[in-house]
This record gives structure tokens, C-alpha cells and sequence, in this order.
């Protein structure tokens, strides 16, 4: 082992990959390593002083707990933190310590690829179990349904009393409604018919369906790469998706009114449901709104949840669905003023 003078704290802080920052009790810089200047876009003199918060469009880490737990002597972790600067994501693994001098060090580390890949394939099979469950019931529920409105429809005929017949009136309805919920649970059923032609196609009959419902305050902007090679795929249950991610936008932006962007791109060298793709297409959907609420993000594809008074929670879990079928992914991020979706679906390995 060689000997000889060990380098300063300085130069070892300095050679890190994880981003340091040494800050006071309101978040302001007081010392960024290289790393930590990468990551914020700004140099040490221009971070120094100035509050982390508003150095980021977004900072997802919960500092009045991190601040309780370093008050109790405590260190504290958050494995996934997110936080934006100039409009890109970025997540990191977050921890924090109290030094003898007063300052708080924080380490942020990129999440590992492979660890984020082992989430998001776990919470995929969690969102396709709940979707199992919920389909298994809808069918237990499916059956006695139909005898309940066939009993109803015989008692109509058998009553000697027409005004009776309003009272099975009400049950045959409500069996009805039940049962448009039950064939909504399930979803698609069967693969669809595939041709090969442009995506560009159907966002296009999407456009035209959404114009006739935008307010004049909503502007639905088109990006479109028109080098994107044709893919098979099924239009009609693309465009179910599409229009239920723009209408999903739509809404979240209210009365106040905002920007939604479709646009399309293409990726390269992808990964889906463990299969190399050299080349897939990306449509987006992106909004300016309120963002998604924090505790759904989790659950938003999960059958029966929505953010929204009065919602199925349906679309987006049919959505995954149908995606799926086509051997691609959907996915989201989103936080206060952004929210985006984006649809893979493979085109060539």
C-alpha cells in the first residue's frame, strides 16, 4: 500500500460522483462539489447563498420531516426524490446529515438504472394483479347480473298491475348500469387488428375529435416527427388511449384553462417487457396543469382510481391494458405546472 500525505477533504469531496451540498437551516449553498454544480446547472458562485427550493421548478423532498429528523440527531433518507431543473426530471436518492458546525450535508445519488428498472417492473406487476382481481370480480358479479334482470323482466310481464312494472323498470336500469360498469371492468378482451401505417393517423382523428370540445382558453398544439417509420398496431385501441390521456389533460386543466402538446418522436435502443427494441415510436401528451396529486402517482393506473370527483378510475388502467397488448409501455411524470405521458410502442429490433 502506498504511503505518502493523504489528500484534504477537499480534493476527495471534489472527485465524488454523487452530488454534495453543504447548506444552513433555510436550504441556502453554502458549498456545491462538481457533481452537485453538474446537476444544478450553476457554478459554486452563483449556487452560493441562494436557497436550494428556488434553484428548481420542483423539489419533491419533504423538508419539514427531514428538518424534524435532523432536530432529534437523526439522519435522514428519502430513496427517491424528485427534482426538475429547466424542465428535466431527475430522481436521486437523497440523504442528509447534521454537522458539529451547524450546516446540514446533503449527498444525492442518481438512482441506479437497473433498481429503477426491478421498481418499475414490481409496480407493473402489482398494477396488472389488482387488474387480474378486479376482472375476476367483475365476472363473478357478471353472471348473477343477467339472471337479476332476466327475473325482473318476467315479473314485468307476470304483474297484474302496469304501474307495478315502473318498480322493475327501476331494476332492469340499474342492472344495465351495472353491467356497462362490469364490461368496462374488464376491458379488452381480445387482441385487435393490427395494420401498419403512420401513428400520425391516428393523432390525427384525436386532434379532430378534442378540437370540437377545447375552450377557447385551451390550446392543443401538434409535434410530430415525420421521419417516424409506420408500426403495426391497432387504431381504434390506440386512439381510445390517446383520446383518454388528452381528455384526462383536458380536464385537469380547468376553467383557468392551459396548453396541451401531442407530440411524437422516435427512440432509440429501448427495452420492452424484456425485449431489445432498435427502434420505437414515443407519443406524448403533455399538459401544463396542476400536476398529479403525489399520493396517486403510485396507484394512477390501478383499476378504480382517479383524481377526479365523479370518475371511474377506469381509463387509465384500460389504457395500460391495451398498450400492453401491444407490447409497449406507458408511463408518466408529473409535478405542479407539468404533467406528461408517454406511450412506447415498438417498431423494429
Amino acid at each position: 500500500m502506498a504511503t505518502g500525505t493523504l489528500p484534504d477533504a477537499g480534493q476527495i469531496l471534489n472527485s465524488l460522483i454523487n452530488s454534495i451540498l453543504l447548506v444552513d437551516d433555510d436550504l441556502a449553498v453554502h458549498y456545491a462539489n462538481p457533481a452537485a454544480q453538474q446537476l444544478l446547472a450553476q457554478s459554486s458562485r452563483k449556487l452560493f447563498g441562494t436557497p436550494l427550493p428556488e434553484l428548481l421548478s420542483y423539489f419533491s423532498l419533504n423538508i419539514g420531516l427531514m428538518q424534524e429528523s435532523l432536530a432529534a440527531g437523526q439522519g435522514f433518507t428519502d430513496n427517491e426524490v424528485t427534482l426538475v431543473i429547466d424542465g428535466r426530471s431527475h430522481i436521486l436518492s437523497l440523504t442528509a446529515q447534521r454537522l458539529p458546525e451547524g450546516y446540514i450535508l446533503l449527498e444525492m445519488a442518481p438512482m441506479d438504472n437497473q433498481r429503477r428498472l426491478s421498481q418499475e417492473q414490481l409496480q407493473h406487476a402489482q398494477q396488472v394483479a389488482a387488474r387480474d382481481l378486479v376482472r375476476g370480480l367483475a365476472h363473478e358479479i357478471k353472471n348473477p347480473l343477467g339472471g337479476l334482470r332476466g327475473a325482473a323482466q318476467l315479473l314485468s310481464k307476470a304483474l297484474p298491475d302496469p304501474a307495478l312494472t315502473e318498480y322493475t323498470k327501476v331494476i332492469i336500469e340499474q342492472a344495465d348500469r351495472l353491467r356497462n360498469l362490469v364490461d368496462r371492468l374488464l376491458g379488452p378482451q381480445h387482441p385487435g387488428m393490427h395494420v401498419t401505417e403512420s401513428i400520425h393517423k391516428v393523432a390525427e382523428r384525436v386532434v379532430k375529435l378534442v378540437s370540437m370540445e377545447l375552450p377557447d382558453n385551451v390550446k392543443l398544439v401538434r409535434d410530430y416527427d415525420p421521419s417516424l417509420p409506420e408500426l403495426p398496431h391497432d387504431p381504434d385501441q390506440i386512439e381510445q388511449v390517446l383520446l383518454n390521456i388528452v381528455r384526462n389533460a383536458l380536464q385537469a386543466l380547468g376553467p383557468e384553462g392551459g396548453e396541451i402538446t401531442l407530440r411524437t418522436r422516435t427512440a432509440f435502443q429501448l427495452t420492452l417487457h424484456g425485449v431489445r427494441y432498435r427502434l420505437a415510436a414515443r407519443i406524448d401528451v403533455e399538459d401544463n396543469g396542476p400536476g398529479i396529486p403525489s399520493h396517486l402517482q403510485d396507484t394512477l393506473f390501478y383499476p378504480m382510481v382517479s383524481g377526479r370527483e365523479g370518475g371511474t378510475g377506469l381509463g387509465l388502467s384500460i389504457a395500460r391494458s391495451l398498450i400492453d397488448q401491444h407490447s409497449g409501455k406507458i408511463e408518466f411524470t408529473s409535478w405542479p405546472g407539468h404533467t406528461e405521458f408517454s406511450v412506447y410502442l415498438p417498431i423494429r429490433k
